[in-house]
Formats: C-alpha cells, sequence, structure tokens
C-alpha cells in the first residue's frame, strides 16, 4: 500500500530473510567472521545460536550464497524434525546423491564415498541445520555418526548446527556429551546494539528506495523501536513496517517519536489473545468498505451513469453492499463529529461534505472522496473499529 507513495521497489521491512537486505552489525560481523573461519578451516563442528528474530537464518543463507561452487559444496537443510533415517536420506537429497536404498549403512557408505572425492578435488563439504533445537537425541546422534567421516588429518564435512537458545540447553544433556565435545567454534548471536539500530533502518530504507531516503526517523522515534524491539531485527521491521503505514495514512515522510510510540502500541495491543482486534493493519477491511463507497461516488459523479443491471446480476445483493459500506462510512464521520443524523447509506451531498471536513482536518487532500488514507485515517480516529450498525431490514423487524 506504501510502496508507492514512498518510492520503494520492494517493501524494506519484511519479516521473511532477505540476504539483498543483510546488514552487518557487529554482533553479526562477529557471528559472521566465526562460522567463516571454521569452515576454512574445517574445525568439523560448529553451534550458532540465538534469540528467535536475531537474524541466525538471514547470515545463514547469506554465507552459504558466498561460498563458491569451485571450492566449496553446501546443503541447507530446514526440516529437522525428522527420523535419523530420514535426515540421511535428506542430506543426500540436498548434496546430489541420488540412492534408492533405505538402509542407512548403504546411504552412510554413499556420504563417505561423496565427501572422498570432494576432498580429492580440494573441495570443502558444508552442512548446515537450521532449526536445530528441534532435532530428537536420536538424530543428533544420527549428526554425530556423520560428523565421524574424516580422514587422517581432517574432516571431511563442516556441519553448521543453528537454533534457538533451547539448542545449547539440548547440547548440555549427559547423553549428549560426545557430540557437545566436538563442537569446537560457538557462538551465540546478541541483539543489536542501540548504536546499530538506527543505521539498519535507514540501510533497509536506501536498499529498497534504490539508494535513495524517501523517509526518515527521528532520534527519539529510533530509541522507542529500540526500547520496544530490544534489538532483535524481526522485531525492527515488524515496529518499522508498522510506522510507515501510519506515516502514509498521515502524509509524512518523517517518523517521529509520537509516531513510533502509536505504532508500538498497536502492535502490543495486537500481541494480546483477547484483544485480537484489526487495528492499523485492517488494510483488506478497509480496502473493501473503500471500493463500495468510491463505487458508488464515482458512479454519482461521473457523466455516464453506470448501465442498469441485466436481469442474470445480482443487483440486490450488490446495492445492499454498497449501502452498507456507505452506512459504516457515515457512522465513523458521526463518530468522529462530521456528520450529523442516522446513517441511511445513501452517499449525499451531506456524506461528502462530511469527509470533505475531515480531510481538511487532518490535512488530507480534499476531493470528498473516502479514498485509502481518509478511511485509514478515520478509522483510527474512530478507535481502530468499524462501529456496529444494523441494518434497515434488522431494524424494521425489530420494530415488528
Amino acid at each position: 500500500m506504501y510502496w508507492d507513495y514512498f518510492g520503494f521497489r520492494e517493501p524494506p521491512f519484511t519479516l521473511t530473510p532477505n540476504p539483498d537486505f543483510l546488514f552487518l552489525s557487529r554482533c553479526h560481523q562477529e557471528a559472521y567472521a566465526h562460522l567463516l573461519y571454521a569452515i576454512e578451516t574445517r574445525a568439523g563442528f560448529i553451534e550458532l545460536s540465538g534469540e528467535v528474530g536475531a537474524g541466525k537464518t538471514t547470515i545463514i543463507r547469506t554465507l552459504l550464497g558466498q561460498l563458491s561452487p569451485e571450492s566449496h559444496r553446501s546443503a541447507l537443510i530446514f526440516n529437522p524434525a525428522i527420523s535419523p533415517l530420514g535426515l540421511l536420506q535428506e542430506i543426500n537429497r540436498e548434496f546430489g546423491i541420488f540412492s534408492a536404498s533405505n538402509e542407512t549403512r548403504e546411504l552412510h557408505q554413499a556420504l563417505n564415498d561423496f565427501l572422498l572425492g570432494e576432498n580429492s578435488a580440494g573441495r570443502t563439504v558444508v552442512l548446515v541445520i537450521d532449526e536445530a533445537q528441534n532435532l530428537s537425541p536420536l538424530v543428533l546422534e544420527q549428526v554425530r555418526l556423520i560428523s565421524n567421516l574424516e580422514t587422517t588429518r581432517e574432516k571431511l564435512i563442516q556441519i553448521v548446527l543453528v537454533g534457538q537458545p533451547e539448542l545449547k540447553e539440548l547440547l548440555g544433556r549427559e547423553e549428549l556429551r560426545q557430540l557437545r565435545q566436538r563442537i569446537t567454534v560457538r557462538y551465540h548471536l546478541r541483539p543489536m546494539e542501540d548504536a546499530d539500530i538506527h543505521a539498519y533502518i535507514r540501510h533497509r530504507i536506501r536498499v529498497a528506495a534504490a539508494g535513495r531516503e524517501p523517509v526518515t526517523l527521528s532520534p527519539a522515534a529510533v530509541r522507542k523501536i529500540a526500547a520496544y524491539s530490544g534489538g532483535l531485527p524481526r522485531l525492527i521491521n515488524g515496529c518499522c513496517d508498522r510506522t510507515l503505514l501510519l506515516a502514509y495514512t498521515m502524509e509524512s515522510h518523517e517518523i517521529s517519536a509520537d509516531m513510533a510510540a502509536r505504532a508500538i502500541a498497536d502492535l502490543m495491543q495486537a500481541d494480546e489473545p483477547r484483544r485480537r482486534r484489526p487495528i492499523l493493519p485492517a488494510t483488506a477491511a478497509i480496502l473493501s468498505l473503500g471500493a463500495a463507497v468510491i463505487f458508488l461516488t464515482v458512479g454519482r459523479d461521473s457523466a455516464t451513469p453506470p448501465p442498469p443491471p441485466t436481469p442474470n446480476q445480482a443487483a440486490p445483493a450488490a446495492k445492499e453492499s454498497e449501502q452498507s459500506g456507505v452506512r459504516h462510512l457515515q457512522e465513523m464521520l458521526r463518530s468522529a463529529g462530521f456528520y450529523q443524523g442516522s446513517p441511511d447509506g445513501i452517499f449525499d451531498a451531506r456524506t461528502e461534505e462530511g469527509v470533505r471536513r475531515f480531510q481538511e482536518t487532518e490535512r488530507i487532500k480534499i476531493d470528498g472522496r473516502p479514498g485509502g488514507q481518509t478511511l485509514l485515517r478515520l478509522y483510527q480516529k474512530t478507535g481502530g473499529r468499524f462501529p456496529a450498525i444494523s441494518s434497515p431490514r434488522a431494524d424494521t423487524n425489530k420494530q415488528r
């Protein structure tokens, strides 16, 4: 919705890992360096842990993307909740080792032959297992057996276990002590420090806007986002996405502390299980209402009136939907103090005047038509909800 307004080529604060937006804060640089060092020195077993949303998966995908196919062979397993046999089959599949066998011994032998061939060719084999905190002890034992594949001088495969802090607890179990003792490089990815957060936000905005910076954040707004997110990139992204939507509704290119606070309050409210009502992100509902209202206003203002429906068209149902949208608009205008009387579902001169006065008050383009920005701002003014409106038909039944 706000991409075109700010001139973004793509959304800058998506929650999915995207190496194009990689920002190496100090702690991310350290994590990256540890992984690269361990792989290049063939350390064997590597552990990377971190909180949910800290950026582990983004680092891993970026690292794998930087490994040259001429010198490395890599595989990423991101669904480890499988059996020991299933894991071995998945690993072989990812490395392009085709075998129809369901025998663990034969699969192990095929993997060993592959590793020996790659080692002879001077290539390093890297296996990354993401979400490793979900591995069962039996599957981890299979991973340990795979790590036994080695020559007299070096490990044939570099295994990176990536997971949430629970991974450290899992590896601390007594029955997994043999595996734990084999891990030579460990790194816990900490949240970003406050000094990096503003640079991170600006970096993502510039990447999405092809080097430009069409929206800025005040230092106070950054401090509020930092306090709310605790330095976790995923929470920073969610908060910034919400503030950009708010800035769009206010036609602003600068995020103030007040706007950041409102976005954070919205996010915190949405996290409450018993209060899952749509606030600003109720875009679908807003657009649905807008479509009905705009249809009526365009049809009324157009020089050529819309053609009458054919007998096969569901005209009554469509008309009722449109009138319901206008009633919602009128009720919100009335709640905000810009419409008098009872909502009747007719977009008349009085309704248009209410829209104009609201737009003037909110400093939105004054055209009398309830477009996306007008509706979002009006929705916000009425407490982030659609007022309950009974249809005329229901009122009639009640009178009976």
